[in-house]
């Protein structure tokens, strides 16, 4: 991890680097796909292993950072701003090449939670934002102003996992009434005076969370990528996912179950049947967590976990 002049991490600390650098077989003449740039640490490894290196990124600090970092490879780096799941609408950002391989790192990074003006965390009081890039549709604090009481109590258990949604839900809305919701400190607070606080967790993290993935539809962003990856990928390339969240893991493990089963069999048929999205091989069957020395210096890399799936040479793009 490097420092800035004030001794605060520059970039975001990439979870999993050996594994993921492992699975990945990065290499001299090889094209990898980093759809989650960030802070470029996983791009340097590859780059470093010889690869050609496309960086994909939808907040434009984080594309600056990490092109300065990686500025010495020259023209074996390049960059995108935008969401990594349109690269399949934009077949010339990656100049029309399929890559030998796609890292999808999700979720938000340390850098932008660190950072008290992008208004991710309620750590340090910030405007109510949590925008991920200027392609979002709309701020945290137009969401939590806007929406009606049982579609943000529905977003809070859903995607938060929070079970305490309609209390917290009927509380915002109360509040809201009186005053809108511009600063992070202020949604935390009215989170913390309704359901209280136990342990380390602060009581509002999970209804961040939940925000957060809304306001940037990480999982709608996240399915389209994953369908998008047959058509991005060239054959044997390979698709890496990290994820930090329940709901993304099963998503990504459901995506690569259902598309490295080369028969579907349901007790109706009187037969297996050849499964029509047959498109991966799993060389890696189970999700790679990381190891304890790598929590011990990285805690955020404590919920990580790598998926790994690879294209069949039968694999057929879509037209």
């Amino acid at each position: 991890m490097e420092r800035g002049d004030g001794g605060s991490p520059r970039f975001h600390v990439s979870v999993l680097p050996a594994e993921t650098l492992e699975w990945m077989q990065p290499g001299e003449g090889r094209f990898i796909i980093d759809g989650t740039l960030g802070g470029g640490g996983h791009s340097e490894a590859f780059l470093r292993a010889g690869a050609r290196v496309l960086g994909v990124d939808r907040d434009p600090e984080a594309l600056a950072h990490a092109s300065a970092r990686l500025a010495p490879f020259g023209e074996r780096f390049r960059c995108w701003q935008g969401n990594f799941a349109d690269l399949r609408d934009n077949p010339g950002v990656q100049g029309d090449e399929r890559a030998d391989g796609l890292l999808l790192d999700l979720g938000v990074s340390s850098r932008q939670l660190d950072a008290a003006g992008r208004g991710f965390s309620f750590r340090g009081d910030g405007p109510l934002d949590m925008r991920m890039g200027p392609d979002a549709a709309m701020t945290a604090a137009e969401l939590v102003n806007e929406i009606d009481e049982a579609g943000l109590a529905r977003l809070i258990r859903e995607l938060g996992e929070e079970p305490r949604a309609r209390r917290i839900a009927a509380a915002i809305v109360e509040a809201r009434a009186r005053k809108p919701f511009e600063r992070t400190g202020e949604l935390a607070e009215c989170i913390e005076r309704t359901i209280g606080r136990r342990g380390r967790i602060h009581p509002a993290t999970k209804t961040f969370q939940a925000i957060r993935m809304r306001v940037n539809d990480e999982l709608g962003s996240l399915e389209r990528a994953l369908e998008a990856s047959v058509d991005l990928l060239k054959p044997g390339g390979r698709l890496l996912v990290i994820t930090f969240h329940s709901l993304e893991d099963r998503m990504v493990k459901r995506f690569m179950q259902d598309r490295s089963r080369q028969w579907l069999d349901r007790p109706e048929w009187p037969e297996p049947r050849p499964n029509p999205r047959w498109t991966f091989r799993l060389p890696c069957r189970k999700a790679i967590a990381p190891s304890e020395s790598e929590i011990r210096v990285n805690p955020r890399a404590r919920s990580a976990k790598l998926r790994v799936a690879e294209l069949l040479d039968t694999a057929v793009p879509r037209t």
